[in-house]
């Protein structure tokens, strides 16, 4: 009887600690990691992602939280380098994390996805659009932009096209999404009947670009077509103007920025084109209109980039998930992100995932910088 009732007291004290242990789980905050670049070279577009998920957090939680948790949002700043993203990914995941928006750019996401994946996080990156980042079968990693192939397919479509260019030059800068929005362009390029007549690439971080603009002027292209970021875009634009290269200069949607102005130089800058998805001020979505408007109101200016939108809008997949399926499991939150949400009202537009975690469609734009040094819509 002793031992009976000793083994009955154990029993009772296991249920009670696994009671508390259960409901203390249950109030336990939801952990949203973002990742990014908050500070480098690509300071504000990481600061628009924590900005945006923070302020997004904030007013669900003065709503009483997701299933009445609350959500804390954990900040990883992978300064858009590769082995810092992995370092960012992997404590994130320490902290515990179930779900992860991030990275910014394509060569940090790829790492800190096959962390995430081997944790069993939800990944969803807003800006990353590299098109083999959805090859690695990956069922938790989803994005909320649209794919390099996309973009490449417009921007050579426009350039041949709109602007009538038959001698074009690309220039990317070896990352994995400019890399693979050159190579994409080159390939629809010739497609078109186009001629590719220069293809290299600038090291990121460079400041000088004389030898690749000499050789590139003595090909004299109808236009160039930058695949990089706007860092390396704004100078190496500025520096094609002062050797007296007047070739059209096409920029892909990483230099969707004001900060690739601003580099340029205004005189530079203007008649410039980027391709890229339409900038917050050309979203007509009511979503949009509210996101913008709260976001004017908290920070004192307008969403730095689409990307800041963008962001926004995968946090918010990220809590419909969680809310709909009233679980923080991954295999049951990306089996609803896959199967399950459809044309989910998003700031950026309607949002439906494919098998791969790819979002479904593309809405590309050509903008060209005016005498202002804004970015207008492009019209002939």
């Amino acid at each position: 009887m002793k031992k009976f009732a000793l083994v009955m007291l154990v029993l009772v004290m296991a249920f009670a600690v696994t009671a508390c242990g259960s409901k203390d789980d249950a109030a336990d905050p939801i952990k949203i990691g973002v990742q990014g670049p908050i500070s480098g070279q690509w300071a504000l577009e990481g600061t628009g992602f924590v900005r945006a998920v923070t302020m997004l957090a904030e007013e669900i939680n003065a709503d009483g939280g997701i299933n009445g948790r609350e959500i804390q949002i954990i900040q990883g700043d992978d300064k858009g380098d590769p082995k810092e993203a992995t370092l960012v990914a992997q404590r994130l995941v320490n902290q515990g994390v179930v779900a992860v928006v991030g990275a910014y750019n394509s060569t940090a996401t790829e790492p800190a996805s096959a962390i995430y994946n081997e944790a069993g996080v939800l990944h969803v990156t807003p800006s990353s659009t590299a098109t083999g980042l959805t090859e690695k079968g990956y069922d938790q990693f989803f994005r909320t932009c649209f794919l390099d192939d996309r973009q490449g397919l417009f921007a050579a479509e426009f350039m041949t096209g709109t602007l009538g260019a038959k001698k074009i030059a690309l220039i990317h800068d070896n990352t994995t999404y400019a890399k693979g929005l050159a190579d994409w362009t080159k390939i629809y390029l010739e497609e078109l009947g186009a001629e590719v007549v220069f293809f290299d690439a600038i090291v990121p971080g460079e400041r000088e670009f004389g030898p690749t603009l000499t050789r590139l002027k003595n090909v004299n292209p109808d236009a160039i077509y930058f695949t990089g970021y706007f860092s390396e875009g704004g100078l190496l634009l500025k520096q094609a103007r002062d050797m007296g290269i007047t070739s059209t200069f096409v920029a892909g949607n990483a230099n969707n920025n004001a900060d690739f102005i601003e580099i340029a130089g205004i005189q530079n800058a203007k008649g410039a084109i980027i391709t890229t998805e339409p900038i917050p001020t050309d979203i007509d979505y009511p979503e949009a209109r509210k996101f913008i408007d709260d976001y004017q109101a908290r920070y004192g200016e307008m969403p730095p980039s689409i990307w800041t939108l963008s962001a926004a809008d995968a946090f918010r997949v990220v809590v419909e998930a969680i809310e709909k399926t009233q679980s923080t499991d991954k295999d049951k939150l990306a089996n609803y992100l896959h199967n399950t949400m459809k044309d989910f009202p998003g700031i950026t537009g309607p949002i439906t995932f494919d098998e791969k975690g790819d979002r479904l469609g593309t809405v590309h734009r050509a903008y060209i910088v005016n005498e202002k040094g804004e970015f207008v819509p492009y019209s002939n």
